[in-house]
C-alpha cells in the first residue's frame, strides 16, 4: 500500500515502516545463512570456506546495484513526496534503463576478470574451483538481483514497506528448498546454492511485476513515459543527470564498502580455512544483529525523501534525531545479545566439535560488539543525507573508511596477527561515523537557514 510520510508523527511512521524492512531483513539473512548451514553441515568446513571467500565479492558487486538502484528510488521518492506522479513514471523508466546498462557492463567485466580477481585475494588453492564457480553462477543472475533490487527500492519509495517483504518471504523459502534439492539430491555442491539463489531471485521479479501491475496504478507506464522526444531533449538529459547525480555517488559509496571487505577478506584468506570459515559465520551472524539498524537506515532515506521532495525541513530534523536516539539504545541492546549468546550460534553453522572455527567468531564477535554504536549512528546520518540528495559527504566517509579499513586490516595484521585484524571494522565504524553525523548537522542547518531566509524574501 502507497503511503505518503509527509503527514503524521515523524517517529511513528519511522518505526512502522521499518518494522517490515527487519523482517524481510532476517528472512533475507536467514535464507542466507541457511545456504551457510546446509554447505556448512553437508559439504564441511572447506565448502563453507569457499562460500566465505567468494562472498565478500558478491556483496561487492550487490553493493555496486544497490548503491545505484536506492539512488535512483530516491529521485522517485522525491517526485511522490511532490506529488508529481508523471515524474514518478518518468523516474521508474530512467531508473529501469540506466540500472539495466549499468549492470550488464559490471557483469561483463566480472566474469572476463573472475579468476584474476580471486588470485590478487588471496583465496587458498583448495577451495579456489568452489569459490570460482559460486561468485560466477552469482555474477551471471546479476540482472535478476538488479531488477528486484530496483522494484523494491521504488515500491518502497512511494512508502510501501510491506509488499517487498512479501516477495523476500517467497524468496527466502524457495531459495532454502532449491538449495536442500541440489545440493542434497542432485548432488551439485557449492555451485548448487548459488543456482538456488539466482533462481529465487527471479521468481521473485515476476512477482514483483505482477504484483504492481494489480495494486500500483501510479506505476502503469505509459507508451509515452518511454519516449524520449528531440523537443524534450535538454529536460529528458537534466533529468537522467539528476539520477545520476544521486545514483552514481551511491553506487561509488557502496562499492568503496565492498572494496574494504574485500581488502578484509584477502588478507583473512592468508590465515587458511578455519579462519575464513570463523569469519564467515561470524559476520552471518552479526549481519542479523545489525538489520534493525539497516532498517532504520532505509526508512528514515524514504522518510527524509519524500519530506524533502515536500520542502518540510523542520520535519526532517525532528524525525531524524528521534530515529537517533531510537537507534543508540538499540545498537547497546543487541550488542548485549551479541556478546551473550552470538557465539553459540556458530555451532549450528558446522557443529560444536569445530572448537577451532568457533574460538576465533568467538574473538572477533567479542571485539565488534564495543563498536555498534557508531556502526548504527553511520545508516542514520548516512541515509538522511542521501535523502536529502547529498551523496558527497556520504562518499568522502566511504573512502575515509576504505582506508581505515585497509590500512588497519593490513598493518594491524602484520603487527597483531589475525587479532589486530579483527580491529580493522571497528575503527573505520567510528572514522566514518564522525564524519556522516557532522555532514548532516551542518547540511540540515543550512538548509533550513536557506528555507527561512527565502520565505522571509517572499513575505
Amino acid at each position: 500500500m502507497i503511503k505518503d510520510l509527509t503527514k503524521g508523527a515523524p517517529l511513528k511512521l519511522i518505526l512502522l515502516f521499518s518494522i517490515p524492512l527487519l523482517i524481510g531483513n532476517i528472512f533475507q539473512q536467514l535464507y542466507n545463512l541457511a545456504d551457510i548451514v546446509i554447505v556448512g553441515r553437508t559439504l564441511g568446513v572447506k565448502s563453507l570456506a569457499s562460500v566465505g571467500a567468494a562472498a565478500p565479492l558478491f556483496f561487492f558487486i550487490m553493493f555496486a546495484v544497490t548503491g545505484m538502484t536506492n539512488g535512483f528510488a530516491v529521485v522517485t521518492g522525491q517526485k511522490f513526496g511532490a506529488n508529481d506522479d508523471d515524474g514518478v513514471r518518468r523516474s521508474v523508466v530512467i531508473s529501469t534503463i540506466l540500472s539495466t546498462i549499468f549492470t550488464l557492463f559490471f557483469s561483463i567485466i566480472f566474469i572476463i576478470l573472475m579468476k584474476p580477481i580471486l588470485l590478487f585475494m588471496n583465496v587458498p588453492e583448495e577451495i579456489f574451483h568452489d569459490a570460482y564457480w559460486y561468485i560466477q553462477i552469482c555474477v551471471f543472475g546479476l540482472l535478476t538481483a538488479n531488477y528486484y533490487n530496483l522494484l523494491a527500492s521504488i515500491v518502497r519509495a512511494l512508502g510501501d514497506s510491506k509488499t517487498p517483504l512479501y516477495f523476500l518471504i517467497f524468496a527466502s523459502i524457495l531459495n532454502v528448498i532449491l538449495a536442500l534439492i541440489f545440493i542434497l539430491n542432485f548432488h551439485w555442491g557449492v555451485p548448487g546454492s548459488a543456482i538456488a539463489l539466482v533462481l529465487s531471485q527471479a521468481f521473485s521479479v515476476i512477482l514483483c511485476l505482477i504484483y504492481i501491475k494489480k495494486h500500483f496504478p501510479i506505476l502503469h507506464l505509459k507508451k509515452s513515459d518511454w519516449e524520449f522526444k528531440k523537443e524534450n531533449r535538454k529536460e529528458d538529459f537534466d533529468f537522467i543527470m539528476k539520477h545520476l547525480n544521486v545514483g552514481f555517488p551511491m553506487a561509488m559509496q557502496f562499492s568503496v564498502l565492498g572494496i574494504g571487505i574485500l581488502i578484509i577478506q584477502s588478507v583473512c584468506n592468508t590465515f587458511g580455512p578455519n579462519l575464513i570459515a570463523a569469519m564467515t559465520a561470524a559476520l552471518r551472524i552479526e549481519q542479523i544483529a545489525t538489520m534493525p539498524m539497516i532498517s532504520f537506515g532505509v526508512a528514515v532515506s524514504v522518510f527524509v525523501a519524500q519530506n524533502f521532495g515536500a520542502k518540510n525541513l523542520p520535519r526532517i530534523r525532528y524525525g531524524v534525531l528521534r530515529t537517533s536516539m531510537i537507534n543508540l539504545l538499540l545498537s547497546i541492546f543487541m550488542a548485549i545479545i551479541m556478546r551473550l549468546w552470538g557465539t553459540n550460534i556458530v555451532g549450528i553453522f558446522i557443529g560444536n566439535e569445530k572448537t577451532e572455527v568457533i574460538n576465533l567468531a568467538h574473538e572477533y564477535l567479542w571485539i565488534s560488539t564495543l563498536f555498534y554504536f557508531f556502526l548504527g549512528q553511520i545508516f542514520i546520518f548516512r541515509s538522511a543525507l542521501q535523502g536529502m540528495g547529498r551523496t558527497l559527504i556520504p562518499l568522502t566517509s566511504s573512502f575515509a573508511e576504505l582506508m581505515i579499513r585497509a590500512f588497519a586490516a593490513v598493518y594491524l595484521a602484520v603487527r597483531f596477527g589475525y587479532y589486530g585484524m579483527f580491529y580493522a571494522g571497528p575503527i573505520a565504524w567510528i572514522t566514518a561515523s564522525v564524519i556522516v553525523s557532522l555532514g548532516y548537522f551542518i547540511n540540515i542547518k543550512k538548509l533550513i537557514l536557506k528555507d527561512k531566509f527565502s520565505r522571509h524574501i517572499s513575505l
